[in-house]
């Protein structure tokens, strides 16, 4: 059984008190899509594309998932969560004779590459015992017929009162779930042929299918049931957010992204949208996004799409997943303070600009949020502007810049993170000053990597010592102010800390960092 799986029990590691705030931890992506096979909205870590395709499958024609997590490790991601969503698809179905009756199992993942196959047997049993049974299940590898997980369920029973029935213990199961009717007898040995005690494997009377086209709300999925978008609920954090288009020649809708936009806010993460196939000119693209009404700082947008060289005929292709793998990579050797346009972000060598941008519309294409790609030296295309969707839509203009937002949303994610015993302990003025010192030897590290233009910034902690009737409720402040590489203007964030997570918010009445220690 994958240890990558949830269960539905998500446990969360609270840093130690005092613990060094991390500079350089590895930034995460998070892809939703459909796959050939796989659990379905369970966020499954993988490092490599051979991981991908062990997990859900190797490249299909009916998704975009697959070409887009090998992209993303092309360009040099190494962390990657990929989520698998379908619409209707439905397990094989596994039928066991039962004296009449049959015991019914329905395949746990959909698909119809998902190969199951069961046996049941009474070892162990009294002879006079006509309830229990053993029940094996085993996934076989499409391609090669090989075992790859088993899973052995002792002394069952087909009784819905009994403490050991099927259908309970199958919960637990990653291959399997007991359908309704329930039998009303034993199952039946799967002997072999002419060999009564030689075990033999029942297979699927029924293959498993794929379902339908995705749609936008198999893509946003319920926060409730955590699936589609909310299965990410159960993984602490992730930086990135992609989603490839749900089929061949379909984009990505509005509705989608709108709510994936949503759920990076409260996240604290960025989302990378990729432009319509439609957007074949400049124009098109710059009133595309208005007509949107994409505009928000926690969006990464591009134009155009690419071409792969040497294929003649081919209709342009998104390149999100790889400018999500270049900003993965980017981050491991410089941060994501560091502007992407120095020096530039390259692409493959075997991919293109889908059109020629002029250099004129360069800065047209920034000033509506999109960055563009465009032909660099060498042939390579290249990443060029640095830019958020945000256009002016929030308090600070500069979290239109790229570098600037995803610093001050690692940076607040970073902190959050290592603070978060803070919450469970008692308001007084030594827990600030533990927070306050903690913090601060962040900054101080962050500073020793050139990460701020001014030397000085504020750091402070309200945990009770402001005596606030609400102090409770409120949980813990910390105040920040200080200004970073590539921003006109010191930035002020005050950082909420509660049981049920952190809240923030920008500080118009800051202290200012000029007046600093």
């Amino acid at each position: 059984m994958s240890e990558a799986v949830d269960h539905g029990i998500t446990v969360t590691e609270i840093a130690a008190m005092d613990q060094s705030i991390d500079v350089s931890a590895e930034t995460t992506a998070a892809f939703v899509g459909r796959a050939l096979r796989g659990p379905v909205n369970t966020p499954i870590a993988v490092e490599n594309f051979g991981e991908y395709c062990r997990y859900f499958g190797d490249v299909w024609a009916r998704s975009s998932l697959g070409p887009a997590v090998r992209q993303f490790f092309q360009h040099g991601g190494k962390q990657l969560y990929v989520v698998r969503v379908a619409n209707n698809a439905r397990g094989a179905l596994v039928c066991l004779p039962a004296n009449g009756t049959a015991l019914v199992l329905r395949a746990a993942e959909p698909g119809s590459t998902e190969r199951i196959r069961a046996a049941v047997d009474y070892d162990g049993t009294e002879e006079d015992d006509d309830e229990r049974f053993n029940l094996t299940l085993q996934r076989l590898d499409p391609a090669t017929g090989l075992i790859v997980d088993q899973e052995i369920f002792k002394k069952l029973s087909y009784k819905e009162e009994a403490d050991n029935f099927a259908g309970d213990a199958l919960l637990t199961s990653t291959l399997a779930r007991l359908e309704h009717p329930y039998p009303t007898h034993r199952p039946e040995p799967t002997w072999m042929q002419g060999r009564r005690f030689e075990t033999s494997y029942v297979y699927p009377a029924q293959a498993g299918t794929d379902g339908e086209e995705l749609t936008d709300y198999d893509l946003i999925g319920s926060r409730k049931a955590r699936t589609g978008l909310f299965a990410l609920e159960s993984i602490e954090n992730f930086d990135l957010l992609y989603l490839p288009p749900p089929g061949k020649g379909v984009d990505v809708g509005p509705a989608a992204v709108l709510a994936a936009e949503r759920y990076c806010r409260y996240r604290g993460a960025m989302l990378i949208v990729d432009p319509r196939a439609e957007w074949t000119t400049t124009d098109a693209a710059v009133h595309g996004v208005s007509q949107l009404g994409y505009a928000s700082p926690n969006m990464i947008g591009y134009f155009p799409r690419v071409l792969h060289r040497g294929i003649a005929d081919e209709s342009p292709r998104p390149a999100g997943a790889a400018i999500a793998g270049l900003l993965c990579r980017r981050d491991r050797s410089s941060g994501p303070w560091q502007d992407p346009e120095h020096p530039p972000l390259q692409l493959h060598r075997e991919l293109l600009p889908g059109i020629d941008v002029r250099d004129d519309d360069v800065h047209l294409l920034n000033r509506a949020g999109l960055n563009v790609v465009a032909q660099g030296r060498a042939g390579r295309a290249t990443l060029t502007g640095s830019v958020t969707m945000g256009r002016g839509s929030e308090g600070h203009r500069e979290f239109a810049s790229l570098a600037v937002q995803r610093f001050c949303l690692q940076l607040v994610n970073r902190i959050a993170k290592a603070t978060r015993w803070a919450v469970f302990e008692s308001d007084n003025e030594t827990l600030a000053q533990k927070i306050e010192t903690q913090v601060e030897r962040y900054f101080h590290c962050l500073h020793d990597r050139g990460v701020f233009a001014d030397p000085d910034f504020v750091v402070q902690c309200d945990a009770g010592v402001s005596h606030r009737a609400d102090s409770e409720r409120h949980g813990v402040t910390i105040l920040l102010a200080f200004h970073p590489v590539g921003s006109d203007q010191a930035i002020s964030l005050t950082l909420h800390l509660t049981t049920s997570g952190c809240r923030v918010g920008t500080t118009a009445f800051a202290p200012s960092v000029e007046h600093c220690a």
